[in-house]
């Protein structure tokens, strides 16, 4: 285990592959902690480095009071990456971790050289959905929103699996503060304009069976950045590194090298 220790906070990263390799930064889910991509760092080129960390309030990383903004979800990566002397670095990011990856492109060009937005848009929904679930969840917990999220996350199929309660399970022991506050992220943030005036190499990915960011609104975000590229997996939802991890890892090592970083 790593900590980056900063005045307000400690954050929980890891590190996999080669320590002098060209780095690749990955940044998860709302309620998923780093272990979201177990299944595919194995998968890909083990001459770069792999940096994990927990966002603000998840994992193993300080749970602060909520709410949070976007600004702070960027500030927090911007300082682990300053603390970790990381430049040019592809940055992937699933669902809000894809929001931070657009604010942190548009604050600090100079961190990231391409970008891999899954899962994920400029605007994900509507602030009063957002504080609809806030409620719920401060109310009657995370649990009582578990089997929702899990029908929004995974396609059927994966869902009858016995992998599934892990997953649910993962939810469920997230912090209410860090759920709630990342949540209230999610809800103050419209990055359409920001986001259209980036120039640098971008990958969409999007899952067929998404129920929290369907495909075309990933692609929506993606084509606002020229020359951008779009995937979709098929039989997967909004976790497609879960449940296509194979697929995933072909895309991602096939953009690596398309960029120049492998």
């Amino acid at each position: 285990m790593k900590i980056a220790a900063f005045d307000d906070i400690n954050i929980h990263y890891t590190e996999d592959g080669d320590p002098s390799g060209a780095p690749v930064v990955f940044a998860n889910s709302l309620g998923t902690d780093l272990r979201l991509w177990d299944k595919v760092l194995p998968l890909l080129p083990q001459s770069l480095r792999y940096i994990r960390y927990d966002k603000r309030g998840h994992g193993l990383t300080d749970v602060t009071p909520a709410p949070y903004s976007m600004g702070t979800l960027v500030r927090d990566a911007e300082r682990l990456l300053d603390h970790l002397q990381v430049k040019d670095c592809i940055f992937v990011g699933l669902s809000i971790g894809g929001m931070i990856a657009q604010g942190l492109a548009v604050k600090r060009l100079d961190l990231i050289r391409a970008m891999v937005l899954s899962n994920t848009a400029a605007k994900i929904g509507q602030p009063a959905m957002w504080q609809n679930r806030i409620r719920a969840v401060k109310k009657n917990g995370i649990a009582s929103l578990a089997d929702a999220v899990m029908e929004r996350w995974f396609a059927k199929p994966f869902r009858e699996t016995d992998e599934l309660h892990a997953w649910r399970n993962m939810v469920c022991q997230q912090s209410v503060d860090g759920y709630a506050g990342c949540s209230a992220a999610i809800s103050g943030t419209d990055f359409y304009t920001p986001t259209s005036g980036l120039r640098l190499p971008t990958l969409g990915i999007a899952g067929s069976d998404d129920g929290s960011t369907p495909p075309d609104l990933v692609r929506e975000t993606v084509d606002l950045i020229p020359g951008s590229q779009f995937h979709l997996i098929r039989r997967a939802g909004h976790l497609p590194c879960v449940e296509q991890p194979e697929e995933y890892a072909r895309v991602l090592t096939k953009f690596f090298n398309e960029v120049g970083h492998v």
